[in-house]
């Protein structure tokens, strides 16, 4: 029986007193550990136990609270929680009451990446305006990455096999631990100034974990990358992986490899192409020779139609055309005169009055010495004709003019001179004459 000084309380009175006690001293707070034990029952809710290596600690996630963590846990992940800590009072239990978890670890560490990639992406670093324009054939690149890992000699191989005409310049770098974000920031800034001829550079490593790849996620990376002389390819990880680094570089690759085919053209299709030229110029080389076959055929008919043999050829050949039918004019003016004699004659023996025959006899001589003067007067007319035109065709003749003491001259490339301002003082000027030839000198004005 209970005295007047004891206060006695019933169970669920003490377990409600520390519960408000618990909920009172201690705020909401973040715990990590180990999940284990994990229940999801048909309401929803979660049930687990929080432990590490010296203690343990009943958890309640109810649904409304775990509907949005993705992934979901597993028993052994080792997780964040953000909590209170309360009583559960029909049992007695201290238990923490969960309203939000993250993975422990990579949790911290993916919640400073997107605040990162937030701010520096608000601050305009990663616009595509400011990404410079990646050189079509790069004659020198530099390679900054672990010169130990799998990444280099993919991107070495990658590089001989696609165009073995690039330069690779190697500043080995750590690309993983507390040492690699300043190493590479170093390289960035250096690589450039040790080796100028370098275009362009590629900053790979191969695949990881977050932590593993947290190098590349580090501000002054990516500051670096922006801030380097010359272009940037990154290829970071595995295709799925995304760094701050590949958000600055001015074009990302999926792998180390991509980057080395994204980097250089590939010679093969050079090869292709230039056969392709090749092939090309040998049907326009053809082309051009059936062409300029065409023009020296026709030069040559032009010049052989203009040529003063020729010409010559073809008055000669007039000359016999005009003489042939003068020729046949007066076989017909003779006939002509011929056949009206014997008209004549036929008449006058039908009429046969002497004095008439006599006069017709008079008449006939008279009109046959008009026939033979008229006929000796055009042949002579022809005849000078003949001998005009046999003049002008010799007047034609460039020999011709040289017998009457006239000179050819010519310059030195066998042009023929047709004003002496066109010949300098002291230049040769050959004189052809109609025996032999001159070389002079033009004497100083």
């Amino acid at each position: 029986m209970a005295t007047a000084q004891q206060t006695v309380y019933a169970v669920s009175e003490l377990s409600e007193m520390l519960r408000g006690l618990v909920e009172d001293s201690l705020p909401s707070l973040w715990v990590e550990g180990e999940i284990s034990n994990l229940a999801r029952p048909a309401s929803g809710h979660w049930y687990f136990t929080l432990k590490d290596s010296g203690a343990q600690l009943r958890c309640v996630m109810f649904r409304k609270a775990n509907y949005l963590v993705r992934p979901q846990p597993r028993d052994g992940d080792q997780v964040r929680v953000r909590a209170q800590a309360s009583v559960y009072v029909a049992r007695g239990d201290l238990q923490l009451i969960c309203e939000a978890m993250e993975p422990a670890g990579q949790g911290a560490l993916l919640l400073a990446y997107e605040r990162l990639k937030a701010r520096l992406q608000a601050e305009g670093l990663f616009d595509a305006a400011i990404k410079r324009p990646i050189p079509p054939v790069p004659r020198a690149i530099g390679l900054i990455t672990s010169a130990s890992g799998a990444a280099v000699q993919d991107v070495l191989t990658a590089l001989s096999r696609r165009f073995p005409l690039t330069t690779v310049h190697l500043l080995p770098v750590p690309v993983q631990g507390a040492e690699a974000a300043p190493a590479i920031v170093k390289a960035l800034q250096h690589l450039p100034v040790r080796a100028p001829a370098v275009e362009l550079i590629l900053l790979v490593r191969g695949g990881g974990s977050l932590e593993d790849l947290w190098a590349f996620n580090e501000e002054a990376v990516a500051r670096a990358i922006r801030a380097c002389r010359v272009p940037v390819i990154s290829g970071i990880g595995h295709e799925v992986d995304f760094t701050i680094a590949d958000f600055a570089a001015d074009l990302r690759a999926p792998t180390p490899t991509a980057a080395a085919e994204l980097a250089s053209p590939d010679i093969a299709d050079w090869r292709r192409r230039i056969d392709q030229l090749g092939q090309a110029l040998t049907r326009l080389q053809r082309q051009a020779q059936q062409q300029s076959a065409l023009r020296l055929q026709r030069a040559s008919q032009r010049l052989i139609a203009l040529h003063p043999g020729r010409r010559l050829q073809d008055r000669a050949q007039r000359l016999d055309e005009l003489e042939s039918r003068l020729q046949r004019a007066l076989r017909q003016h003779l006939d002509l005169r011929r056949a009206r004699w014997s008209a004549l004659q036929a008449r006058l023996l039908a009429t046969r009055p002497q004095l008439r025959i006599n006069q017709a006899r008079s008449e006939c001589l008279r009109l046959q010495t008009r026939l033979q003067q008229a006929t000796v007067l055009q042949l002579r007319s022809r005849r000078d004709r003949l001998d005009q035109i046999e003049a002008l065709l010799a007047s034609f003749n460039p020999q011709a003019v040289l017998q009457r003491g006239y000179a050819i001259a010519r310059d030195a490339d066998g042009r023929v001179l047709m004003d002496a301002d066109a010949v300098t003082a002291g230049t040769a000027v050959d004189l052809q004459l109609a025996r032999g030839r001159l070389r002079l000198l033009k004497p100083a004005d």
